[in-house]
């Protein structure tokens, strides 16, 4: 059972910028735990890129986990299947917010809501061309200062979710939008989940890292990414609110802050036998992510007793993820 394996075949894993922190703690800690164990090899690829080559397929050059800082689609799970991936394991590993944050000395201070969000960065708000420059074209009682955003790239998460969880339902809010979306998706999709791509929202590739040292450079930018970077780097830039609530753990671990959201990790269970240890650093996972644990102390936010033990469950039971868990889902995944 492994005693003979004393290997340097690291256990492989991709994705997610937002989960990468806590991934490098659990791979440390576990390296540290176990004799003879390879630390593992993480690469911060995006979520969307890193799922796909996840899914590209099973066996030694692939990877055996894919970090994701929201839910795996219906689409990339039957690209998986397509591609022999035919089981996987997904274990929800805790929550996070989507933060927009400005200069903590001398930064701009915006009432930031949905509405405002989705107005000032929609490559076309509620179908019309976008011609914001400053907040205040936005909305009058926002300040007179151009529009400048540092945000995270197509392949991120993050920019997932600030499409899903904020632009697209603010959009939708608008009668004429919502029909859009039963009668020309295409339409919708280019109204209420495109970004603009001018100057005023910059990509800044998938180190959020850098998009810190930016705005803390500049007192008129914003940036945007996951609340443990705002939390670990609280010296340099402060939460802005949304709909009156500033972004915390607390606010976060109960829904009431509106840009919260779940973090995944997803195994392949055909490589729980062959890739060395694998199981043992899911349960490196599993004694990292509660309250009072190291990952809370670098910014997690621990998922609830109850999608704990189902997160815990999946592992000890090697449950493989099913197309209909999915779509069932996603009403749940606000609980």
């Amino acid at each position: 059972d492994g005693e003979e394996q004393v290997t340097d075949e690291a256990i492989s894993i991709v994705g997610s910028s937002t989960v990468y922190p806590f991934a490098q703690r659990v791979a440390q800690d576990f390296a540290a735990a176990i004799e003879g164990a390879a630390e593992p090899v993480i690469v911060s690829t995006g979520t969307r890129e890193g799922i796909e080559e996840f899914c590209a397929g099973e066996g030694p050059d692939t990877p055996d986990i894919v970090n994701a800082s929201r839910r795996m689609t219906e689409t990339e799970f039957n690209r998986c299947t397509n591609n022999g991936v035919s089981e996987i394991i997904e274990i929800k590993i805790g929550r996070d917010g989507v933060v927009f944050v400005s200069a903590i000395d001398e930064g701009i201070e915006l009432e930031l809501t949905p509405e405002i969000i989705y107005s000032a960065l929609a490559a076309n708000p509620f179908g019309d061309e976008q011609q914001a420059v400053t907040w205040s074209d936005v909305a009058e009682d926002l300040p007179a200062e151009s529009i400048l955003v540092y945000g995270p790239p197509e392949t991120s998460g993050t920019r997932d979710a600030l499409l899903d969880v904020i632009m697209e339902p603010a959009c939708r809010k608008n009668a004429a939008m919502a029909a859009l979306e039963a009668g020309d998706e295409q339409a919708f999709e280019r109204n209420c989940h495109s970004l603009r791509g001018d100057d005023a929202y910059l990509n800044q590739g998938e180190q959020d890292d850098v998009i810190v040292r930016k705005v803390a450079n500049n007192p008129r930018a914003i940036g945007i990414f996951g609340y443990s970077y705002l939390e670990e780097n609280g010296e340099l830039v402060k939460g802005l609110p949304v709909n009156g609530v500033e972004p915390s753990a607390q606010t976060i671990a109960d829904g009431s802050y509106p840009a919260s959201r779940g973090l995944y990790i997803y195994v392949k269970k055909a490589h729980l036998d062959v890739t060395p240890n694998l199981l043992e650093f899911l349960s490196q996972w599993q004694q990292s992510w509660s309250a009072g644990g190291p990952l809370e102390g670098i910014g997690l936010v621990p998922a609830t007793d109850a999608q704990q033990t189902q997160s815990a469950a999946a592992i000890a039971e090697r449950t493989a993820l099913r197309r209909e868990d999915l779509s069932a889902a996603d009403e749940a995944e606000e609980g």
